[in-house]
């Protein structure tokens, strides 16, 4: 996540345009509501809002870690991995 994130801070403003920052904030609300669903289960999860292009980056570091401080199992850890692995892919950075 920490590598995402850096990759979006050094992209260039096109690529954030081109969709970059778009996944990256798809992935932040993502992370956000699963850390949301396990440290509130049963209350509606309040969506992330879109602080910009040049935010998404601190936005899945802050998600990101929110989550990774109420996983509890390694398949939880592996399945953020993977969602977080996807996204950085389908950003293309």
């Amino acid at each position: 996540m920490d590598h995402f994130a850096d990759r979006l801070r050094a992209a260039p403003q096109s690529r954030l345009q081109r969709g970059a920052a778009a996944e990256a904030l798809a992935l932040a609300r993502e992370l956000a509501r699963r850390a949301q669903d396990v440290e509130e289960p049963g209350t509606e999860p309040r969506e992330m809002p879109d602080a910009g292009m040049f935010a998404s980056a601190d936005q899945i570091t802050v998600a990101g870690h929110d989550l990774a401080l109420v996983l509890t199992s390694e398949e939880e850890v592996e399945e953020a991995t993977r969602l977080v692995e996807e996204a950085q892919k389908r950003a293309g950075v």
